[in-house]
C-alpha cells in the first residue's frame, strides 16, 4: 500500500520496549506496522494507565495528524522487535490525494478499524470479563484470518496488561488465565498458544 510513497517515509527498526512515541509528543506524522507488535496506552491525569490496543502487522498508528490532532493523545511502544514505516503528514496526504487505490485501500482499513473499536465497546457493555480476555486473546492471535489455523501462538504478555485490556483486575486474569489452561484452551511456553477453535466453542458460545 505504501510501496509508490518516496519522498517523506523512513523505515525505523524498534526493538522491544522501544517507543514509537509518546503521549504529549508533537502529532507530524503516520506509522504502519510492517511487522511485530505495539501496544497503544493512554495514561490518566491521576496517573492511570489503559491499554487501548496492540496492534500487528499492517495496522497503523497515529492517524489522528491527518485530521489536524498536533500532540499524541497515546503513547505507542513495541512489545517485540518491529519494522515501522513513519509517513511524514504532508506526504502521507499527498498520496491519498494522488492514488485512488491507497485511498480506498486506507479507508477500507479505517472502517475496519472503527468496526473494531465498536465491537470492543459492545463487549465491554455487555459480556463478562470471562468473555472480554476470551475475545482479547482470540483478536491478539489474530483468529480469524485463516480459518485452516485452529490453534495460533501469540506474544506472552502480562497479567497485568491483559487486565488493563479486559477492564479487570489482575487476580480476575489469573484466575480466567489457569482456567483456561487446565482446559486445554490455552498453552505457555515462552509465547502464548491459544487453541482459537476450542476456545471459540467453549467460552463465546456458551
Amino acid at each position: 500500500m505504501l510501496e509508490n510513497i518516496v519522498e517523506g517515509k523512513t523505515i525505523l527498526q524498534l526493538g522491544k520496549d522501544v517507543k514509537v512515541f509518546s503521549q504529549g509528543d508533537s502529532a507530524e506524522a503516520i506509522y504502519f506496522i510492517q511487522n511485530g507488535k505495539v501496544k497503544v496506552t493512554v495514561v490518566s491525569a491521576m496517573g492511570n494507565e489503559a491499554v487501548l490496543a496492540i496492534l500487528g502487522p499492517r495496522g497503523f498508528l497515529g492517524e489522528g495528524c491527518l485530521v489536524g490532532q498536533t500532540l499524541r493523545v497515546s503513547t505507542a511502544t513495541a512489545i517485540q522487535p518491529t519494522t515501522i514505516f513513519r509517513i511524514e503528514r504532508r506526504a502521507m496526504l499527498r498520496a491519498l490525494h494522488a492514488q485512488s487505490e491507497l485511498t480506498e485501500k486506507f479507508t477500507a482499513s479505517l472502517l475496519a478499524r472503527n468496526i473494531d473499536l465498536q465491537e470492543d465497546l459492545c463487549d465491554q457493555l455487555f459480556n463478562h470479563s470471562e468473555k472480554r480476555l476470551a475475545r482479547v486473546l482470540l483478536k491478539l492471535a489474530r483468529f480469524g484470518q485463516n480459518n485452516a489455523m485452529p490453534v495460533a501462538k501469540m506474544p506472552r504478555l502480562s497479567h497485568e496488561t491483559l487486565a488493563e485490556m479486559v477492564g479487570t483486575t489482575r487476580s480476575r486474569i489469573t484466575h480466567f488465565m489457569n482456567k483456561f489452561r487446565k482446559l486445554g484452551l490455552i498453552d505457555y511456553n515462552g509465547e502464548i498458544t491459544v487453541r482459537a477453535q476450542l476456545l471459540t466453542d467453549v467460552v463465546l458460545h456458551d
